[in-house]
């Protein structure tokens, strides 16, 4: 931008901790156009000489130098196709958490806002995408989420198909009399809702249902889907906005339960048989046809089991206790004994677990089953380590094991390898590469037919998933977002759950859905950069076709053309800017930042002499958790190191490696990467940024060596958002490793 004002705030102790009479020549001397200072300038006064200043032309760009980018937002919200903002964190980086008066914090206030000048010149304004965004919402899958979802969406307004693979809706719960209670008193069985929700979206004009259908493909993207489905009505086309998927699940492969007992003995069932058995009123033994005495049910059958299921299907223990509920209304003779590992009754549920104690016939105890034996017509359940004793036999005449649930969702990355192993083949290459080939499409055969989705993106066919086959997003912050923008999981697909939970889920995604279409209508990213109109650039001219855009990215935003071109989906993408950081030749950039903008915020931090003994250290810090926790610490006036400053970044996947050269490079003694923690326990909002940071950190290791410089002067910590207090010992641990390793070599030249 050419015309760059600096705006100053000399309140919340910005004005009495510096000297302020400084910075109009500093802000002039790096390319201001205009200067302003004002004691409050969040204050409408202070906002309207801002907006005047835009009005007028006298600017194009907006440097606001007072508090945190995550304070004040509404405030200072300018339209972004008229005017570049670049905010400079003086209250919390600077007088918030550094001595007033001292050198070295007027030294850093300087620096940021000699940052913030040089960045504002590199910046361009944004260009608000206006493409026709279809309102209709497709709801996959016809089982209770389904159907809520579908109601959900068209009670917002908005046109839903309701596409269900079967010849009937309902799904699993259209065969079960009754639900577990989830309205007061809590403490009986409840009708199961299904044949009345399905009965509402039949007759709401709303809805369109397609049932013995499937998908062929979904191309396109968010706002703009085109969607192909086959029924007997043969194939069509038809545009959606968004896509929710509620596929459901399906109970866990009891026939791998041989140490159960499932197999010895027909009388060794399923919850999911007795269910079935439930329904048609024959409470009968499969064996010999009598009713049972007395029924054993056998908690976390393949759940929470490092063979089988290693986590906990959650509604199993409410399956178990409306199933004990069922029976005794019908045959209050017989005896329910519950072998249980932990019985989970979470919430509510608890008033039910309750009543069911409270009925005569029924024993609940914890134990693990070591093994069932078949005894003439009974069966003999040996259970250790239980309440009853250490080790007990009870009889049987029916056991009844209460398997998990398995998320009905496909391998998208595991069919993409099928998928290409196939082709090769097809194009025999070589001899070598055919057998390769034919070994990977053996060894995949078990995905062959399980595609749901069917998309059409260069990343694979359907939602990426984890090792439990449920599907990878962000689960802390945003449940129903997938790896893929724009479709929403819900319902036992995305995680396990019971009716109830099921019934959230599917407003919730269905919210979701309408809530992107809206946000596309404007134009604008969803989470976690809601709000931002600004979309990629690709200079085109450089592109080496490296491919490396299209196969980092997390969202499947970047297809490519037969010789590997990028083929760019702006709907699709969530702005995190890891194609950013992973672009060798630097082609990508966004409208308020560039390779090339921070590179030059880097070069304009003054670096003294070594004599001063005044290191450097350069801090790329994620938005999303670790900036947070830095403000926080700045809330609490915690002090940190002063040497240190904050470049902040949308995800560490955007960092790009030639900044940590070009810091190096200038004689910034030491860099610092900061972001979302990984594992089990946390999850980076972009899925894998901080994992990327890791990886290019190894890869930037040898150059390191060749140029003399210790690997210890790049450092990628993780941080999670509330460990605010550990900022400033990292600073601090930081900054005494590099006095250990003295002044960058470069310093100087």
């Amino acid at each position: 931008m050419e015309r760059v004002g600096v705006f100053l705030c000399t309140g919340c102790d910005i004005g009495a901790s510096l000297k302020t009479d400084a910075f109009e020549a500093l802000a002039k001397k790096n390319g201001a156009v205009q200067y302003a200072v004002h004691p409050c300038l969040c204050e409408p006064q202070g906002v309207a000489t801002m907006q005047a200043a835009v009005d007028s032309g006298a600017v194009d760009s907006l440097v606001i130098a007072a508090c945190s980018a995550r304070h004040k937002q509404q405030e200072f919200r300018f339209d972004a196709t008229k005017v570049a903002v670049e905010r400079v964190s003086l209250r919390e980086q600077v007088t918030w958490t550094h001595p007033a008066g001292h050198e070295d914090t007027q030294m850093l206030a300087e620096d940021m806002l000699r940052m913030g000048v040089v960045k504002a010149k590199k910046m361009g304004l944004a260009a608000r995408l206006k493409d026709a965004i279809e309102q209709t919402v497709l709801v996959v899958g016809g089982g209770l989420t389904g159907l809520e979802a579908a109601k959900a969406a068209s009670g917002l307004g908005h046109p839903v198909v309701l596409v269900e693979k079967t010849a009937k809706l309902g799904g699993h719960l259209a065969s079960v009399r009754d639900v577990t209670p989830d309205v007061p008193p809590y403490d009986r069985l409840r009708p199961s809702p299904v044949a009345e929700l399905e009965r509402s979206v039949r007759e709401d004009a709303g809805i369109r249902v397609l049932v013995g259908t499937r998908l062929v493909s979904i191309s396109g993207q968010p706002g703009q889907f085109m969607v192909e489905v086959e029924g007997s009505q043969g194939r069509e086309e038809f545009k959606v906005g968004a896509v929710v998927q509620a596929t459901g699940a399906r109970p866990y492969d009891a026939t791998r339960l041989g140490h159960l007992g499932y197999g010895q003995s027909p009388n060794v069932i399923t919850a999911a048989d007795l269910d079935a058995m439930l329904v048609r009123g024959e409470l009968k033994r499969p064996g010999d046809g009598k009713p049972p005495q007395r029924i054993v049910f056998v908690q976390c059958a393949g759940s929470r089991d490092d063979a089988h299921l290693k986590y906990c299907s959650s509604e199993c223990c409410g399956t178990t206790l409306r199933q004990v509920v069922a029976i005794h209304q019908a045959s209050p003779e017989v005896e329910c004994a519950i072998i249980y590992r932990d019985l989970r009754a979470p919430g509510q549920l608890e008033h039910f677990y309750r009543a069911v104690q409270e009925q005569s016939r029924v024993m609940l105890a914890r134990g693990t089953v070591e093994a069932v034996t078949v005894n003439g017509a009974g069966l003999q359940v040996s259970v250790k380590e239980s309440t009853l004793g250490e080790r007990v036999e009870i009889g049987a005449d029916l056991l009844v094991l209460a398997t998990g649930m398995v998320p009905n969702s496909a391998d998208g990355e595991a069919i993409r390898q099928l998928r290409d192993a196939k082709k090769r083949i097809e194009k025999k290459e070589s001899e070598t590469q055919v057998k390769a080939a034919t070994e990977m499409v053996a060894s995949l055969a078990q995905y062959e037919g399980t595609e749901i989705l069917n998309l059409t993106y260069r990343q694979g066919p359907d939602l990426p998933v984890l090792s439990y086959g449920f599907p990878d997003s962000h689960y802390i912050c945003f449940p129903y977002e997938t790896r893929r923008t724009g479709i929403y999981a819900a319902g036992t697909v995305r995680a396990p759950m019971d009716p109830a939970q099921a019934t959230e889920d599917g407003w919730g995604a269905a919210m979701k859905a309408v809530q992107l279409i809206s946000a596309a209508g404007r134009g604008e990213a969803v989470h976690p950069r809601a709000g931002d109109i600004g979309v990629n650039d690709f200079f085109m001219q450089r592109c080496t076709q490296c491919k490396r855009c299209t196969e980092e990215c997390p969202f499947g935003s970047i297809d490519e053309d037969a010789k590997g071109t990028p083929q760019y989906n702006a709907y699709r993408c969530r702005r995190c800017g890891i194609c950013f950081g992973a672009c060798p030749e630097r082609i990508i950039s966004f409208p308020d930042t560039s390779v090339d903008a921070v590179a030059s915020m880097i070069k304009s931090i003054e670096v003294p002499d070594e004599s001063d003994e005044k290191p450097r250290i350069l801090a790329l810090m994620c938005e999303n958790d670790a900036l947070p926790a830095l403000d926080d610490a700045a809330l609490k006036r915690a002090s940190w190191n002063a040497w240190v400053r904050v470049i902040p970044v949308r995800c560490l996947g955007q960092v790009n490696i030639v900044w940590v050269g070009e810091a190096l490079s200038r004689g910034i003694d030491g860099v610092m990467l900061l972001g979302c923690k990984r594992g089990d326990d946390y999850q980076c909002h972009y899925i894998k940024g901080s994992e990327l940071a890791h990886k290019r950190l190894e890869n930037l290791q040898e150059t390191l060596s060749r140029l003399a410089l210790e690997t210890e002067r790049v450092q990628v910590l993780e941080l999670a958002r509330n460990e605010m207090a550990r900022i400033p010992a990292l600073f601090d641990e930081f900054a005494e490793k590099l006095g250990e390793l003295g002044a960058n070599p470069l310093k100087g030249f």
